[in-house]
């Protein structure tokens, strides 16, 4: 038995029984293995801290729970809908590079990506356009949770840099995804000029 950080996210409804992957960030073949599922580090716990502090402006107390695991044989960070129960997957070594790269702002985007599945799934938005492809939903609730989140003197750039180098195979080219992402961002209450990106 793996023990598991349990975390204010959302749970998916349950539309299946067997487990399903329901997106993963850049590029390789899976190769998971769920029996090497281990507790997440601190540092991606703190993270995760941060991610709920902004979730709970969206979804106030009605947040299910979402398993947060690391998982050496995960490629980067993935979803799972596993019989209505969300659980995100996360490689370490995915994590260091990315965090050297972008550092915690760039986590905490990718994570609020995944999370924007289980958003999708659960909330409606009246700026949430259904003709969306599922990838640009999700992108479109990541940027909703960014505008609840403080970025520091350096802005959104390394949240916004990181999204568009990991970018799941389903993704459109970023010039479709940063409109998406600026109106999620404005239609929870941030201002989309912040979203700038060199």
């Amino acid at each position: 038995m793996h023990s598991r950080a349990w975390l204010s996210f959302l749970a998916l409804p349950s539309l299946i029984a067997a487990p399903e992957t329901v997106c993963t960030l850049g590029p390789g073949v899976s190769s998971y293995k769920p029996a090497s599922d281990q507790r997440p580090s601190p540092d991606a716990l703190q993270i995760a801290g941060r991610v709920n502090t902004a979730v709970k402006p969206i979804c106030g107390q009605n947040c299910p729970t979402m398993a947060l695991f690391r998982n050496t044989t995960a490629p980067n960070i993935m979803l799972f809908n596993d019989a209505g129960q969300a659980k995100i997957v996360y490689s370490p070594q995915f994590f260091s590079t990315a965090y050297d790269r972008y550092g915690d702002l760039g986590i905490l985007a990718v994570v609020s990506h995944e999370l924007g599945h289980a958003l999708d799934a659960t909330l409606g938005a009246k700026w949430v356009n259904e003709k969306w492809t599922p990838e640009l939903r999700a992108d479109a609730w990541a940027g909703c949770v960014l505008a609840h989140v403080d970025p520091g003197a350096g802005g959104f750039i390394p949240a916004l840099d990181a999204l568009a180098s990991y970018p799941s195979s389903a993704h459109p080219n970023w010039a479709q995804r940063l409109p998406v992402i600026r109106a999620g961002f404005a239609g929870c209450g941030g201002d989309p000029a912040k979203l700038q990106r060199k």
